[in-house]
């Protein structure tokens, strides 16, 4: 029998290795976005994450002909008012490196105290057919803004994530710990939940 393709919506070697990982037992052939050169970039200018992940979802679903999923995921900061949030990828404008904006987000939260640095990853996913039906779920992961970055795993705002029950950086987990802790491992795991039956019923 040959295996459902699912087109996960990213360039992101790191994201889509991830993703991997976590839907491997569901025995669908995963594709990315590399497999199809021609789709353009596609504009995230939602307010939020779902309708960034929505939007994504159901355009590579419809120029793919295949399911898709796609996540918009940020990190939102206590004391920033929930910034960087859906700028998160664009804080250091949008050609800035992963270093880049974990420096500019300590530069801002210079002056804030131990005990006021809360922040959390969050991570909406959306599963979309080609015929324009949708799913979305998401998945959040609570910490803190480090004073310095730590670790070598990960990408992103990982060397800044601080998880205090670990007394660790996010940067500084095996792998396979933080696909089980996540926002998007998190986000994951409740897209499994709901993803056989999607695609038993959308394609």
């Amino acid at each position: 029998m040959e295996k459902i393709e699912l087109v996960i919506a990213t360039m992101n070697a790191g994201k889509l290795r991830e993703i991997q990982a976590i839907l491997a037992p569901l025995g669908l052939k995963i594709l990315s976005l590399r497999d199809f050169p021609g789709i353009p970039d596609i504009v995230e200018d939602g307010k939020t994450f779902e309708e960034n992940a929505i939007k994504k979802a159901a355009v590579v679903a419809r120029l793919t002909g295949r399911a898709a999923i796609a996540d918009d995921s940020g990190l939102a900061v206590d004391a920033l008012q929930g910034r960087p949030g859906v700028f998160s990828s664009r804080y250091a404008g949008e050609k800035g490196t992963d270093e880049e904006r974990y420096q500019k987000l300590l530069k801002e939260m210079a002056g804030t105290p131990q005990g006021k640095r809360g922040a959390a990853f969050i991570c909406a996913m959306a599963v979309a057919s080609p015929t324009g039906k949708v799913e979305v779920v998401d998945g959040k992961c609570h910490g803190e803004i480090a004073f310095s970055p730590r670790g070598s795993h990960g990408f992103g705002y990982d060397p800044v994530f601080y998880l205090p029950e670990r007394g660790k950086t996010m940067a500084e987990l095996e792998p396979e710990i933080k696909n089980r802790i996540s926002h998007r491992a998190r986000a994951l795991e409740n897209l499994k939940q709901v993803l056989p039956n999607f695609l038993k019923e959308n394609l």
